[in-house]
């Protein structure tokens, strides 16, 4: 398939650039930048230049695909909430690029919205629409797209790691240098759900193959990976000392990742893994972590 992707130079776009082009689909890279092209070039991907903040600029690459994987989201997370709703514009643009066809659009949420409430494990068939997170806002956008008869299915990310970046644990490491300490909120024993960059992108590639309308996936290697247990893993890399930070400090501590550092995020991906034929093989978080170069 000809598939239109944006976030292509991102984290995960990155990696599932060559994880398409490897299994014979044409890949079109969407990129703002001149670097972006270029490295679009070398990976054999064909370039469309286009942003988030102009959702006009997607369109016409979006009509001409046989399929369109939405990766990008701008990850300033001072200004979450506005983000989470440029997300929400950006995905209404490319579901009406793809009106009256059934040529599929994958987009990408959190696990936390499978999540019928703090702490309870996310599951694939759950959709809390009353979940506090703005990212709803993107499953919400797709839910209209549906609805509108658009051929939407979605993969939901726990936090997505390799050896060089782990979705929020890599603020995470930041705070703990600026700070001089490795820190958890109370005793540390509430979960962030992970899976290995590699496998979430070999989920995006099957997920988009399968077309099936109302999809939801978890790109989930581990359920649950203590909290503790990854402030201890950043002690041991940054050669910090671990400490417990009392839930009312959290704020001081962590700045705008107070809202994350005290959740329970546990999830499953086990009907991903039944509907798909998915099996994540990459190495866990902690072996990530100790593999870094800090």
């Amino acid at each position: 398939m000809r598939i239109f992707l944006t976030g292509a130079t991102g984290f995960i776009g990155s990696a599932l650039v060559p994880e398409l082009i490897k299994a014979g689909h044409q890949v079109v890279g969407v990129t703002r930048s001149d670097a972006g092209a270029e490295a679009l070039a070398a990976a054999g991907a064909e370039v469309h230049r286009g942003t988030l903040e102009e959702p006009e600029t997607l369109r016409d690459g979006a009509a001409k695909a046989e399929a369109v994987i939405h990766t990008a989201f701008d990850h300033d997370f001072s200004r979450f909430v506005e983000n989470c709703e440029k997300d929400k514009h950006v995905i209404a643009a490319l579901g009406q690029a793809l009106a009256g066809s059934d040529r599929p659009l994958v987009i990408t949420s959190g696990v936390g919205m499978g999540s019928p409430g703090h702490g309870q494990l996310a599951v694939e068939d759950v959709f809390n629409a009353s979940h506090p997170n703005p990212r709803i806002a993107s499953e919400l956008a797709g839910n209209a797209l549906l609805e509108a008869g658009i051929n939407v299915s979605v993969v939901r990310l726990p936090q997505v790691h390799n050896p060089v970046k782990q979705g929020l644990i890599s603020p995470l490491i930041e705070i703990a240098r600026e700070k001089g300490v490795s820190a958890y909120v109370g005793e540390g024993r509430n979960r962030f759900s992970a899976g290995h960059l590699l496998d979430a992108s070999r989920l995006y590639r099957l997920a988009v193959e399968k077309r099936q309308p109302g999809a939801r996936y978890h790109a989930v290697g581990e359920e649950g990976v203590d909290v503790r247990a990854i402030a201890e893993a950043l002690g041991r890399g940054l050669k910090l000392p671990v400490v417990s930070i009392a839930p009312e400090k959290a704020a001081e501590h962590f700045g705008w990742m107070a809202m994350f550092a005290p959740m329970d995020l546990p999830a499953s991906s086990a009907l991903t893994q039944a509907r798909l034929g998915w099996h994540p093989t990459g190495p866990t978080l902690i072996a990530d972590l100790d593999a870094m170069r800090y």
